[in-house]
């Protein structure tokens, strides 16, 4: 982490925090040099995460982060590419690029903060705001539908996927570990409620109380299959959700171009 960079500016109960350290954690114990780490992000809560962070980094509009940590992967294959964003920035405004970072395979780590809302900006619906849940632009609940972020990466072709909570940090870290190792596109989704805007409006409680939310709502991907259809909207499943062996984006690349210079 950088000097000075402390305290930080998240709110108590924020999990990029949690999330953060269990990064720096699987840098240290996968003994990674900071100059062969590049870290991506784009704009919200979730967005300012780069500034605690000693590495490469670089810093994009909403939306747009896995589209140019693409470009950096494309570039220089060598290096260990990790994407930090919120729901909103990652399956909202850039759902389109999700979608095709995790088709193309490309040899990501993507990080989602789930929080339910655009948390920056005031507590906005997003993408993954539970149906007839409350924010400031669903004062009577959210008629729409959510997205399911670790089954959309799933269905579009990513090789691995975990689900984590702050609660279970030492779980999280260890995701992130296989997240970094594993070959191909790689997302770890966090789930962690927005304690200041989302919590607040939906009766959630304090932060304590948001946390062993998490803890009680959090169950294994066998329990959660073994729930009914009515009772799946309270619960979400953590751990490892997928885990593939696809060649990645690069290794295709490379093969076409052996092909090719065959000709």
């Amino acid at each position: 982490m950088k000097d000075g960079v402390l305290p930080h500016m998240l709110c108590p109960g924020c999990g990029i925090g949690v999330m953060l350290g269990a990064l720096l954690r699987s840098f240290a114990e996968l003994d990674y040099c900071k100059n062969e780490i590049v870290v991506v992000t784009g704009i919200g809560c979730t967005g300012k995460a780069d500034d605690y962070l000693n590495t490469n980094a670089l810093h994009v509009t909403h939306g747009r982060a896995l589209a140019f940590a693409t470009g950096i992967k494309a570039f220089k294959p060598g290096l260990k590419v990790v994407v930090l964003m919120g729901d909103g920035d990652s399956v909202t405004i850039g759902g389109n690029h999700f979608i095709h970072a995790a088709r193309r395979n490309i040899d990501l780590t993507a990080i989602v903060i789930n929080n339910f809302n655009f948390g920056m900006t005031g507590g906005q619906a997003s993408g993954t705001t539970p149906g007839n849940k409350i924010s400031s632009t669903t004062l009577y609940g959210n008629p729409e539908r959510d997205f399911d972020v670790s089954a959309l990466a799933c269905v579009a072709g990513a090789n691995y996927v975990a689900r984590s909570t702050p609660y279970h940090s030492w779980a999280l870290k260890q995701h992130i570990k296989e997240a970094l190792t594993k070959k191909g596109f790689s997302l770890v989704e966090v789930i962690s409620p927005c304690p200041t805007n989302y919590g607040k409006s939906n009766e959630m409680g304090d932060p304590l109380k948001m946390l062993r939310w998490l803890k009680d709502n959090g169950v294994s991907p066998e329990e959660y299959e073994q729930l009914g259809e009515s009772e799946k909207s309270e619960y979400f499943a953590i751990g490892t959700l997928c885990n593939r062996n696809a060649p990645d984006f690069n290794t295709r690349y490379e093969e076409i171009r052996a092909k090719a210079s065959n000709f």
